[in-house]
Order: structure tokens, then sequence, then C-alpha cells
């Protein structure tokens, strides 16, 4: 069974990114995906330091929560990643983790872990053009950089990822751009393994 795991990089355990996280999830799981959810606004994971202490075996020397997010993003076939916006950006949390899993890239020799895995992004912001791009980018960045395959929402509207506009629950055009992303990753998943 293939897996998808969702995290909500938002400091708010049940706010907009949470819900429109767990509903791109539960897209997925009704078409048969085995999913996982991870909220960061339940986890202490501590700012890298660029000490480098990874590099000789990929691992953090700090003992947080990090280790457990990594191992659950080495589990998953796809990789769905959500984030309010603030400032047009990431949030802080996100942005933390992010930075973190620099200790499995840290070895340069090697290969990347999360490499060919399919991965897309979800903003959420108080507007309609309220940083989302932006915010998705930031995301993107990260996922690229991991050398995954990263998606958009697309068709019908084949934007960048997930754009959430106020309140996640109430917002249709929205909820649908989360749920052709989900619908896109599970379609790039099976066609990768030949599967459609």
């Amino acid at each position: 069974m293939l897996k998808i795991l969702g995290i909500s990089g938002s400091p708010r355990a049940n706010g907009n990114t949470a819900f429109a996280v767990k509903y791109a999830l539960q897209t997925l799981a009704n078409k048969g995906f085995e999913t996982s959810y991870i909220s960061l606004s339940e986890k202490n994971i501590n700012p890298c330091i660029s000490c480098w202490k990874c590099s000789a075996d990929n691992k953090c020397f700090r003992n947080d929560d990090m280790s457990a997010i990594i191992d659950s993003m080495k589990w998953c076939d796809g990789l769905i990643i959500g984030s309010p916006v603030y400032f047009g950006m990431v949030s802080g949390q996100l942005k933390i983790m992010m930075d973190r899993c620099v200790s499995i890239r840290a070895n340069y020799g090697d290969s990347l872990p999360l490499f060919g895995k399919v991965a897309g992004a979800i903003a959420c912001a108080n507007s309609r053009n309220g940083g989302q791009e932006t915010t998705l980018q930031n995301i993107q960045t990260f996922l690229l950089q991991m050398n995954m395959q990263v998606v958009s929402d697309g068709p019908g509207f084949c934007h960048s990822g997930g754009t959430i506009m106020s309140d996640a629950e109430n917002d249709v055009w929205g909820l649908e751009t989360v749920r052709n992303l989900a619908n896109n990753i599970g379609n790039m998943l099976t066609r990768n393994l030949g599967r459609d």
C-alpha cells in the first residue's frame, strides 16, 4: 500500500492548515492510500545551528522530536506539507523543521533518502491573495532541495498547490485546489509504479 505523510507546519493544532492537510489526507485515504499526520504544534524541534556534526553520520546531535519526523518522511511514498502564511513565507516552526533536514543531506556523496518521493504543498492565508504563492514556493524549494518530485494542484487549475483563504472548512474553491493536489499526488504515485 502506498503511504502518504501530511505535515502541518502551523503552531495551531486545530487551525486552517491542520484542516487542509487532513482534508488532503482523507481524500487519499478514500482512494486506498495509507496516511499519517504530523502537527508541528505538538513537536519539540530545536533550530539548526550549522555545526555540521551531522556530516559524519547524517544524524543531528540534538535529542528532540526531529528524528521521528525524519523517520516518517523516509517511511512515506508521498508527502504533503502545509503552512500558514506568515509575512508571505512559511511559519517559523516549519522553517526550523526544514532547516533540520540538512542532517539527511549533509554528506553530499550519499544518495538523498527522500529522492524521487512525490510531494506537494498547501498554504493558508487570511485573504485570497495573501501570500499563498510565495509560501508554496518556500515549501517547494525545500522539496526540490531534497530531490523530490514536486507536483501542483493539477487540473482543473494547475496552480502551484493547494491554496486556502480564511476559514478552510468553508472555502469551497480553496478545498477544490487541495483535493486536486491530493489527487494529483496519488495519480503521480500510481503512474510512477505503473499501476494506472
